[in-house]
């Protein structure tokens, strides 16, 4: 949005970032470092920020050499180009990265290459290279803050390393950014937000950054750019492509729009507007008498594959497939009982009472809407293709496959193909300037993080978050500096903060609630959620025993975090115990409330 002579502005910045994940938690933390004043703003209520670094395996791609590592991102780029400067730049980074870990984030790096056979994180452990045909793979390594994976730790280090700036970062949460503001020689001075259904126009002196991931949750922009729809995202439900269109507006070139990442195998069909779970560890889903069928009832992926991040092979490259409308998985009576023996859970026992069942083909064929006849075929070749020891059609491993059986009943459970993240965005240049259609910078504008990350076709494991750490870095640094072109705010108002009939917001950081308690209650902290601080309340009676907990302040996700939150209180408070079994499927929040309740306990006198 183009300024004039009649905007006024209700704030002064050096630097604006905005989205707060982890590309915009280290721009605003370099920035700051650098002197500037920064406001961090996220479209996220406080607690649910983070984006899809929150939900992430917590795994940052690195490389041990730069001369290999090169070679090896070169191919995963292939046949797509890359400017040399920017592949360099990234590859020195991922070369770096071990001291980033130890400079940066305060981390000895947990290295997923040097413990293969660590029981937390050797379901991702192949993700340290995941092309390892190409030349130069010997090189790529994924590094941890610990040997844990999806519990948010890499997240709430970035986190706290701007928590612990609040007196150079003003951060708001459920603010999100409506269009960046320009003057007519293209310069970006500033941003205009929504605030409490109020519009402010803050002024950038700088540069604004912007970070605010993908476009998961815009179905219009996924049909548009991906040419698929319905896809259910894996990440954070706050990603609607906002920078995508504020880009746009300023005259932004875009690249990458076509590449995301499906995150591997087909997942659970759930409600619009929910995220779709972890199956990486559910075993009989990839072996026995259970096929995947696509839209006309015919088989469209080795079932056995959890593929490279959803890529699949095709004649010599690694190419994403065309998503199924309506996929289902199909299985026989002797699969159906080895599924429900698997361990339960609460996500195993929500899929299991979605199961179709039909007494013959025929009938299950008539249920998911596919021709009889096809969905017959295809079952006789698979059970052909078992008889022969060989998957002629997709190279599944026979020693994973089971003949269907001749009898019923059937059965088959709605599918769905699945997102991580898009990658497409505003192009950026080594400097993590963004670029307009000329290829010329956009002055005072920088991008970083999955708004156009570098990855241009194939990927591999943790290369999103090492581009937030890498060039939320570099924007953040290259926004602080002060610009020989600074356009003073007083050439457009009286003053370089004008105050309007509302009040600038002030930051929500460090928002101190003081909860009370009486006699014989105590209270109890911790950080180790996938959300923010959690606060909780213990009433003991005279002789010490638990009477009642109650969670006072929490933030963990709506799902199974959730249930953690308001199920384990009462099992805690039956065995005058914080030490329960954590639920199934929210492990990292029932760690964390079990701490909460240690805490409070260990105040008794």
């Amino acid at each position: 949005m183009i300024i004039t002579e009649n905007t006024t502005w209700d704030a002064t910045y050096d630097v604006i970032v905005v989205g707060f994940g982890g590309a915009g938690a280290t721009a605003a933390r370099f920035a700051a470092d650098h002197q500037a004043k920064v406001l961090l703003i996220d479209a996220a209520p406080e607690g649910h920020e983070g984006g899809n670094t929150r939900y992430a395996g917590q795994i940052v791609e690195s490389g041990t050499n730069f001369a290999d590592t090169k070679k090896y991102y070169q191919q995963l780029t292939a046949p797509m180009d890359l400017d040399e400067e920017m592949l360099n730049t990234f590859v020195q980074g991922l070369t770096d990265m071990p001291q980033y870990f130890r400079q940066y984030l305060d981390i000895e790096p947990f290295s997923a290459k040097a413990h293969m056979d660590n029981p937390e994180t050797k379901q991702l452990a192949f993700m340290a290279a995941e092309y390892p045909e190409f030349a130069g793979s010997q090189a790529s390594d994924n590094l941890l803050v610990h040997g844990r994976i999806f519990d948010a730790a890499l997240w709430k280090i970035l986190r706290q390393k701007v928590l612990e700036r609040t007196d150079q970062i003003d951060i708001l949460y459920s603010t999100p950014a409506q269009h960046l503001l320009q003057q007519a020689d293209r310069t970006i001075v500033g941003v205009q937000i929504k605030r409490e259904d109020r519009m402010f126009n803050v002024y950038a002196k700088n540069g604004v950054i912007l970070t605010l991931g993908g476009f998961e949750n815009n179905n219009t922009m996924i049909q548009d750019y991906l040419g698929e729809r319905d896809l259910l995202p894996y990440g954070t439900l706050y990603n609607n492509g906002d920078g995508i269109k504020m880009a746009i507006e300023v005259g932004a070139d875009l690249w990458h729009m076509q590449n995301y990442e499906p995150g591997g195998v087909v997942n659970f069909a759930e409600p619009h507007g929910s995220r779709a779970r972890n199956i990486l560890g559910w075993d009989k889903l990839r072996s026995g008498s259970i096929i995947s069928v696509g839209d006309d009832g015919t088989r469209f992926i080795p079932e056995d594959d959890i593929t490279r991040h959803g890529h699949r092979y095709n004649h010599g490259l690694w190419r994403i497939p065309l998503a199924q409308r309506h996929p289902y998985l199909i299985f026989d009576h002797k699969q159906y009982e080895e599924l429900k023996a698997q361990p339960a859970d609460d996500y195993h026992n929500h899929i299991l009472s979605k199961v179709l069942q039909a007494a013959t083909l025929d009938q299950l064929a008539e249920k998911i809407h596919v021709q009889p006849k096809t969905l017959q075929r295809t079952i006789q070749d698979f059970n052909f293709f078992v008889q022969q020891g060989k998957d002629y059609q997709y190279q599944r491993d026979p020693q994973t496959m089971t003949a269907f059986s001749d009898e019923g009943p059937y059965y088959a459970i709605a599918q769905q193909h699945t997102m991580l993240n898009t990658q497409g965005g505003p192009r950026r240049n080594a400097h993590a300037e963004i670029l307009d259609t000329n290829q010329q910078v956009i002055p005072h504008l920088y991008g970083a993080g999955e708004l156009g990350h570098v990855n241009a076709n194939q990927y591999n494991g943790g290369g999103d978050l090492a581009d937030c750490l890498i060039f939320g870095k570099i924007a953040g640094e290259n926004a602080a500096r002060p610009k020989t072109d600074q356009v003073n705010p007083d050439a457009h108002t009286s003053a370089s903060v004008h105050s309007t009939s509302a009040p600038f917001p002030t930051s929500d950081a460090n928002k101190t609630v003081n909860y009370s308690t009486a006699a014989n209650q105590y209270l109890g902290e911790s950080l180790d959620g996938i959300g923010d601080q959690i606060v909780v309340r213990v009433t003991v009676d005279e002789h010490k025993k638990i009477q009642n907990i109650e969670v006072l302040q929490q933030s963990e996700s709506e799902d199974y975090g959730q249930k953690a939150l308001s199920e384990l209180p009462a099992q805690m408070i039956a065995a005058n115990t914080y030490q329960v079994d954590n639920i199934s499927g929210a492990s990292s929040s029932s760690r964390a409330l079990k701490e909460a309740v240690k805490n409070a306990l260990d105040k008794i006198p």
